[in-house]
């Protein structure tokens, strides 16, 4: 789990009994235990760290209903990809990097907490769940190499005020976003894009 630069850090603050402490505790078995799935399954987002072939980092932020990242066994999530803005950086990462770090944060509970998920991820378009997610594009596949709580005490507490009228849903149709009929976008949209459409 600890390469050279975190055992330096960890021997200069003192923090390496600690550090190994949580790896005896939280990440020797890579499994997805029941609270754990609960979590994750009620996440309506996360944030999702890739890297490219040389090693530059992309994170980005995926959204959707509460559930739309299932948690198929004890070692396996998956989830949709959905339309986006059609420069795939980390769907692209994961065709010739498959290593990601998966983010999950609850910022409206009474107390906040955070869960971390790493693995090694599969994209798959004729995925058997991708008909299960409405628009999906294709659906994503993370083997666990490693799952842990994180530590909540600077997390903020936030109100959920709306949730994206943009998730696609099956029983309405998506709007289309404002940026896609924008002059510089709309005459470049796939042939398909529903943006199109005047």
């Amino acid at each position: 789990m600890y390469h050279e630069g975190s055992r330096r850090l960890q021997d200069q603050f003192d923090t390496r009994r600690l550090a190994d402490r949580i790896d005896e505790k939280f990440l020797r078995d890579p499994v997805i235990g029941p609270d754990d799935r609960e979590f994750i399954e009620r996440m309506d987002m996360f944030f999702l760290a890739t890297a490219d072939a040389e090693g530059r980092p992309q994170c980005s932020y995926k959204g959707g209903e509460p559930g739309f990242v299932r948690v198929l066994d004890e070692r396996t999530v998956a989830f949709p990809n959905y339309d986006g803005n059609g420069m795939y950086l980390s769907m692209g990462n994961l065709a010739v990097n498959p290593h990601v770090g998966m983010l999950f944060i609850d910022f409206v509970s009474k107390r906040p907490s955070r869960l971390r998920l790493n693995g090694v991820a599969t994209i798959d378009e004729h995925d058997e769940l991708v008909n299960a997610y409405p628009k999906a594009q294709f659906v994503v596949r993370v083997r666990t190499t490693e799952v842990f709580p994180n530590c909540p005490r600077y997390i903020h507490r936030m109100a959920l005020v709306e949730r994206s009228r943009f998730v696609p849903q099956r029983d309405r149709e998506q709007p289309v976003p404002d940026w896609k009929r924008t002059d510089w976008a709309c005459d470049v949209l796939p042939a398909d894009d529903p943006a199109r459409d005047p």
